[in-house]
């Protein structure tokens, strides 16, 4: 058979060995980082720590979360998020949905429409258009200048309306022949369906947002008012104690500037972290219906 055939095993033990160090590559700086977090200050600045802690302590962690300005950033983020993916989505979804009738019709002026979308992935206003633009909007330090910007995503539209055209018109036809209008085919019909799109979509509005730090760098002058990412730029582009404050001798013999900067970054990775295993199932879900479609 084809798969005990030598040119798919050697096939086989590239792609296990290929996907074996990318995944070592991506996985061995987090280690690092989790290692210098539980370090003592002395081995953390000796560099003595690698993969593994020196001198084990939880010390920079009760620092980092007894923190109230980071604890706020972290609260402001994950609020950011929530707005970000439920306001994305329910936008992206209500667009795609009638640019997916473009073939069969159902949308006059649809083609331009969805060109429309694919020019604004090409050609921006730019930086100081959109500044002026959040300004005139009166939205500059509040959360609505990190989460509307961002809102139309025409990547995500287009995946969400590309999904939507592989689902059966049978299952739209039975609907409105019961009664339902397009409301109640989108989300009755569609959106169950269209889960595992759903969950990519969301899971990259997520990500993006979660890491996003340039934008409440440029709309937020106001430092408590920033997100994370925002935050950990800043203490990791300044010295500690312009974010902290002045540390105690005492104090520095358990925790250093490195261990507590490698503790905020590890607690900014785990919300991904902690999601994406969760989501993984939606994308295997989503490989399998595309290949039975078609």
């Amino acid at each position: 058979m084809y798969h005990k055939t030598k040119s798919y095993r050697v096939f086989y033990v590239f792609n296990l060995t290929f996907l074996l160090v990318t995944s070592l590559v991506c996985l061995l700086p987090i280690i690092h980082v989790l290692s210098v977090s539980l370090s003592s200050a002395s081995a953390a600045g000796a560099n003595m720590v690698s993969l593994w802690p020196v001198g084990f302590t939880l010390e920079s962690y009760k620092q980092t979360l007894g923190n109230s300005a980071y604890i706020s950033a972290f609260g402001i983020s994950a609020i950011r998020v929530v707005l970000s993916v439920s306001l994305g989505m329910l936008v992206t979804v209500l667009t795609a949905y009638p640019l997916s009738k473009i073939d069969s019709g159902g949308l006059k002026g649809g083609k331009f429409f969805a060109w429309y979308f694919v020019f604004t992935m090409l050609f921006s206003g730019g930086l100081i258009p959109a500044y002026i633009l959040i300004q005139r909007l009166g939205l500059m330090n509040s959360i609505w200048a990190l989460v509307l910007p961002g809102l139309v995503v025409s990547w995500n539209i287009i995946l969400m309306l590309n999904f939507f055209r592989t689902i059966p018109r049978e299952l739209e036809e039975a609907s409105l022949m019961d009664g339902g209008g397009h409301l109640t085919t989108l989300f009755r019909i569609y959106v169950p369906v269209s889960l595992p799109a759903i969950a990519t979509i969301s899971l990259f509005i997520a990500v993006g947002q979660w890491n996003a730090w340039f934008d409440g760098l440029i709309y937020i002058s106001e430092q408590h008012k920033w997100p994370m990412s925002t935050m950990l730029q800043a203490l990791i582009a300044l010295p500690l104690q312009s974010n902290l404050g002045t540390i105690t001798g005492e104090d520095a013999a358990n925790f250093s500037e490195r261990t507590i900067k490698s503790a905020k970054i590890f607690i900014g990775a785990l919300p991904i972290l902690a999601v994406y295993p969760f989501l993984q199932r939606f994308f295997i879900n989503g490989i399998v219906v595309g290949a039975v479609k078609e």
